[in-house]
């Protein structure tokens, strides 16, 4: 029988919980799959690490890693995806903004032959304006700037076959923005629509320091376009500071005199000064990066493991080829 897998990764979302287990529960009861949960806890503060221990002794469904502190949701979902064994695995989270109604559906666009599934928010209910102003902004930005189209407002809701999921294992990125990564993949894709409802309980973890990290991870590891804009702007105050240079020559040979010119040169100096600091930022941001991953430290640790009686990661493709599966 085929396995379907579905991961969730966690951060203090013990209110929310009970609720996720129980229309799951309704959702995958009439399939005819196998099915697993892998819950990832994010180094959470609250007891939903241990309400998930005490859940998974009656249900065997449920697997739970904990990871041995908060690395992030992208890491989060990185070690849900090793460990998932299913021939499908749906990606979602707890707070039942991604409805699990929609399981049987993707499912149905598996069967069919597609690798995967996107989820496309048609609506945001319950989301703040400021949220939906910056996630239209931020997806504005990012499919201009990446080099790899990235659908506008597909989030981590999403169905991908074990053949993609091997593709993504392989990339060994530690700056890991997983929906570029699920994008670069590829493969044939499906995506639908779907009106996004509020959050069951519990408050959202993104904040707008938060938001704006993510965003910028997602451009600048997706794309150079920060770099060639810099590059722009420094052939611009070049221009702009030869043109200016002139003008200053030819009006003083015009009408003579030392031109007064302590206000237009601190203006330039200034000028010039903040785009030179701003381009080395950039850089700098991109050097960051590299160093990160010169280092080869594990995108993640993990505390302990619960639930089901198999621990070991999936292989991963690399290692499928080498002989050690």
């Amino acid at each position: 029988m085929a396995c379907l897998s579905i991961v969730i990764p966690i951060f203090n979302e013990r209110e929310a919980l009970p609720h996720c287990l129980d229309r799951l529960s309704e959702v995958v009861a009439p399939l005819d799959l196998e099915t697993e949960l892998v819950f990832v806890d994010d180094g959470g503060t609250d007891d939903g690490g241990a309400y998930l221990i005490e859940a998974a002794r009656t249900d065997t469904r449920i697997r739970l890693l904990r990871l041995s502190r908060n690395f992030g949701k992208e890491a989060a979902l990185s070690a849900g995806l090793d460990y998932a064994r299913g021939d499908a695995v749906i990606i979602m989270d707890a707070d039942l903004q991604d409805p699990p109604e929609w399981i049987p559906v993707m499912l149905d666009y598996w069967r069919a032959g597609r690798d995967q599934v996107l989820m496309q928010r048609r609506t945001r209910e319950g989301e703040t304006w400021f949220k939906r102003v910056s996630a239209r902004l931020f997806y504005w930005l990012i499919g201009r700037a990446s080099d790899v189209p990235i659908p506008a407002n597909v989030g981590d809701f999403r169905l991908m076959s074990r053949r993609a999921v091997n593709a993504l294992l392989q990339l060994p990125e530690r700056n890991r923005f997983m929906k570029g990564l699920l994008t670069w993949v590829g493969m044939p894709t499906e995506i639908i629509s779907y009106d996004r409802p509020p959050r069951t309980a519990g408050e959202t973890k993104w904040k707008p320091l938060s938001l704006l990290k993510l965003a910028w991870e997602g451009i600048t590891s997706f794309s150079i376009a920060p770099l060639r804009l810099v590059t722009v702007i420094g052939i611009c105050a070049a221009a702009i500071g030869l043109f200016f240079g002139f003008w200053i020559e030819i009006k003083a040979l015009a009408i003579g005199g030392d031109p007064p010119g302590y206000p237009s040169l601190i203006a330039i100096i200034t000028f010039l000064g903040g785009v030179q600091l701003i381009s080395i930022g950039i850089l700098g941001e991109y050097v960051g990066k590299t160093y990160i991953e010169t280092k080869q430290r594990p995108l993640y640790l993990i505390r302990d493991i619960h639930g089901d009686a198999r621990v070991d990661p999936a292989p991963r493709a690399d290692d499928m080829r080498e002989g050690r599966s």
